[in-house]
């Protein structure tokens, strides 16, 4: 095909990202217009390249090599000399370029996705906050970077928040990803300690491990703790999008602590009058930290 038009690579991404999303808030409408189009294009460069480490049965060496080259033109993008093809890097060099945004973030990114192809069991908790350093915490500072000049603080808030989130995603898919993917975020030193197997995460029986379980919850609202003053920091729509997003993974953390009592291994669904809800109170950051106060006491 002749090269991609800037107006071409923007409209591939945009259609690339309307077909296949999920956890990545380029669809909501809760953001602000004007940026819409470039976190469609970082959500295509994060797509593509998660599917990469995950998707189809492509060997090692061949994910492996795939991710490489977004790492080389990511690279040409830093010293202002990509010349390729690929729509989604001519417009993420344009984005790139209009919001001066940290190129180290997505090699960050992609630094989780090629540690996604060799890796599937961390041996305590600090290797998985690391992994969640470079999986989750990149696409926050990427959102604060688009909004505007975020401060230090803020950033750190944001990672406090992303790193919540990818530890109750992890939480509430702990049989889905170990059966399916053979993958276990549980640190296994915390694991041998409390003298379980890795099977005993899927018995029927689950109670036995909940303290480990409920433990790991408490970390995860902790982090929510120190983050979730960043939603009612944040002004405008991309402040909303911030405080729904905190609400949303709050509320499923909170279902999680509710049922480890009787059920660790069924994934919790929030109710439409759940989702509603959080849509009401993330409107007003009186509402906001409300609830957030309730839920996180």
């Amino acid at each position: 095909m002749a090269n991609y038009t800037i107006e071409q690579a923007y409209d591939f991404c945009q259609k690339l990202a309307k077909s296949h999303y999920e956890n990545f808030p380029v669809a909501s409408v809760l953001l602000p217009k004007h940026l819409r189009k470039a976190i469609s294009v970082i959500y295509a460069f994060a797509r593509t390249a998660d599917d990469f480490a995950d998707e189809g049965d492509a060997p090692q060496h061949i994910r492996i090599q795939q991710l490489d080259t977004y790492y080389d033109n990511i690279r040409h993008i830093r010293e202002h000399n990509y010349q390729g093809n690929d729509p989604i890097f001519i417009a993420l060099a344009d984005v790139i370029k209009q919001h001066d945004l940290p190129t180290h973030l997505f090699s960050d990114l992609l630094s989780a996705f090629k540690q996604d192809v060799v890796q599937s069991r961390y041996a305590n908790f600090e290797e998985v906050l690391d992994y969640c350093t470079r999986s989750a915490d990149p696409v926050g500072r990427l959102l604060l970077h688009l909004n505007g000049t975020p401060t230090e603080i803020q950033l750190k808030q944001s990672d406090a928040v992303c790193t919540a989130l990818q530890l109750i995603n992890f939480y509430q898919d702990i049989v889905q990803d170990y059966t399916e993917s053979d993958r276990i975020y549980i640190p296994q030193d915390e694991l041998n300690q409390a003298g379980f197997n890795e099977s005993d995460l899927v018995k029927p029986d689950t109670q036995q491990i909940a303290p480990l379980i409920r433990s790991l919850y408490q970390r995860a609202k902790e982090l929510m703790k120190q983050g979730a003053p960043l939603g009612a920091d944040l002004k405008g729509r991309m402040g909303w999008e911030v405080r729904a997003m905190t609400l949303g993974g709050i509320a499923t953390l909170h279902q999680l602590q509710q049922q480890a009592n009787d059920d660790l291994l069924t994934r919790p669904r929030l109710t439409k009058w759940t989702l509603i809800k959080i849509m009401i109170n993330s409107s007003n950051t009186i509402f906001y930290k409300r609830v957030v106060d309730k839920l996180l006491k």
